[in-house]
């Protein structure tokens, strides 16, 4: 979106949302021109809402599959894309009950995925409208990584300790990263602590559970911080910003339902350990396979890579990997918006 407007500023852009989650973070975004809830995907709420905003192109983003708006849009004729995607023989486009699915894939003018393995899948079904653009995530991560937030509290608490960074933890990152935190073996490094759930409640429960001095981040304009162990992160919307300050990153996620964000450490040149639950991410799995990242499934073996990543040749080889997976996969965002102007101007 900052890419479409940057090159055309008179464009008027409507983003939405379908989930709080996402909405909350970003329903003040300056870039879009509006920002809405995206109504239930029913004939009715499609046919009302493409009435009203009149798109003249509409993007779907990854696993965003709205049969009824997909519909409307192919009606209206209307020029639809489906950008960053990615597809595994295991889902339903490739099964003998997925013809909804496979319908779906019609209605789009131009589906741009992120790897040659998704376009070899897609050719199987003749479709002929494929490009293979990678993820936009990380034209978008190398732009923040450019520019990362004033945070002088984060660096006055960090002062010359190496900093480990754990970034959207569940309380079963929280189980294994524990004990490292009290570890002699670490006890010249510090730790940023930023779990996906800053409620209350889960705030208090890791405090109660943490051997080491730390302050909440909210804490630090009224304390020295600089004797602290572990700073915890108690808002939303840093963590991109603070990789900046990190060494290694472990994120969190890995023994739920799959990890979060790993590029944008990536980004800053930090190796990556996370949980076994992984393969869904086409970066992970690039990163372990070439020594950017580091899978995990205790603690035992989570001390293990960090004692192994504490050597100066193995971190730096190792930090250089992970930078190098996202300099080779930028690009995309501006194949994506030669094809929309493509559409929008033939």
């Amino acid at each position: 979106m900052e890419a479409l407007k940057k090159a055309h500023p008179a464009v008027l852009l409507l983003l939405t949302f379908f989930s709080p989650s996402g909405y909350e973070i970003r329903k003040n975004y300056p870039q879009a021109d509006w920002v809405f809830y995206l109504p239930p995907d029913s004939k009715s709420n499609a046919q009302r809402f493409l009435s009203l905003v009149k798109p003249d192109l509409a993007i779907f983003v990854k696993y965003e599959f709205w049969y009824y708006y997909l519909q409307g849009l192919a009606e209206r004729t209307i020029p639809t894309l489906l950008v960053s995607a990615i597809f595994r023989p295991s889902h339903p486009f490739f099964k003998w009950y997925g013809g909804l699915h496979r319908k779906m894939l019609g209605f789009f003018d131009e589906i741009l995925v992120q790897d040659e393995a998704s376009s070899q899948l897609l050719a199987k079904l003749n479709l002929k409208n494929v490009t293979v653009a990678g993820d936009c995530r990380v034209d978008r991560v190398i732009e923040i990584a450019k520019k990362p937030k004033d945070l002088p509290l984060v660096k006055a608490f960090c002062g010359e300790s190496p900093i480990l960074i754990c970034g959207s933890t569940w309380p079963a990152d929280e189980a294994i990263l524990n004990p490292i935190f009290a570890d002699e073996k670490f006890k010249d490094w510090k730790f940023i602590l930023a779990p996906h759930d800053v409620q209350p409640a889960h705030l208090q429960a890791i405090e109660s559970s943490l051997s080491v001095f730390h302050f909440r981040f909210s804490q630090l304009e009224s304390t020295n911080s600089s004797e602290a162990r572990l700073l915890l992160i108690d808002n939303i919307g840093l963590l991109s910003s603070l990789y900046y300050f990190g060494k290694i990153a472990y994120i969190g996620g890995g023994f739920g339902h799959g990890i979060h964000n790993t590029l944008e450490p990536a980004a800053y040149g930090l190796p990556v350990i996370f949980g076994p639950n992984y393969q869904k991410f086409e970066e992970a799995v690039w990163l372990v396979g070439n020594g950017g990242g580091f899978v995990v499934k205790d603690g035992i073996e989570l001390r293990q890579e960090l004692l192994q990543l504490t050597d100066f040749g193995k971190l730096v080889l190792a930090s250089n990997t992970a930078k190098s997976y996202v300099q080779q996969k930028a690009g995309g965002t501006q194949v994506v918006v030669n094809i929309v102007y493509s559409l929008l101007l033939p």
